[in-house]
């Protein structure tokens, strides 16, 4: 019933196209936060159409705010802030972002099915998704290493946090105060947030997203 909800509340905000043409992703816009993916159609009395989604997930430079294109055949078809829900032909496309990327691009049929869309091969996400094909075995090792850092880092500043947390007279009356058994210095706290930073972007690259590893969304 919520997901029913956020999703009617969402399509009321997408906007129509003008049509202009899809342009072609360059490769240095991996690096200014540009991410595109596409539905190709699907034969029959299915999906008679192809879809394209083009997302900055750094923002808008006017207003800050994170917006999806969807492009149809080719041609702007609608837009909306994320996170975004397109009617197409057989259901909506969903598209949601984080901190660190798109967080989730799939389709949604009307029966409850769901396909991810494919990144466009010259995006970072296309990229990745390349190695994951070509070389699934260190694909899955780097997958493992950045689960293994966000996890780390998590406990490590849970711990962190708790302490101060607990000297708060109300909480140390009725909890009593913990003493964190580790406290790193700032240096090692800044380059434990970078690597963290580094993993999240790792898993936003392969459409991965966990509430608590991974920081921030939309």
């Amino acid at each position: 019933m919520v997901t029913e909800w956020r999703r009617r509340w969402a399509a009321r905000r997408v906007k129509p196209g003008d049509g202009r043409p899809l342009k072609r992703f360059r490769w240095w816009q991996m690096f200014l936060g540009r991410a595109l993916l596409h539905l190709e159609p699907a034969g029959g009395a299915g999906r008679p159409a192809a879809y394209s989604v083009d997302v900055r997930h750094t923002g808008s430079a006017e207003t800050g705010e994170v917006v999806a294109h969807l492009y149809r055949d080719g041609r702007h078809h609608a837009a909306s802030r994320v996170p975004a829900v397109f009617p197409v032909e057989g259901g909506v496309i969903e598209v949601a972002t984080s901190a660190f990327g798109v967080k989730r691009a799939h389709l949604v049929t009307d029966g409850g099915g769901e396909r991810p869309l494919t990144p466009d091969p010259r995006s970072a996400e296309g990229r990745r998704a390349r190695l994951e094909r070509e070389r699934p075995g260190l694909s899955r090792s780097i997958g493992a290493v950045s689960v293994v850092v966000l996890v780390v880092g998590v406990g490590v500043n849970l711990l962190q946090v708790l302490a101060p947390v607990s000297r708060i007279p109300v909480v140390a009356e009725n909890v009593g105060v913990f003493d964190s058994p580790i406290v790193l210095p700032l240096w090692l706290n800044v380059a434990l947030g970078l690597a963290a930073a580094l993993a999240s972007t790792e898993r936003a690259l392969r459409l991965r997203h966990h509430w608590l590893l991974d920081a921030g969304g939309n």
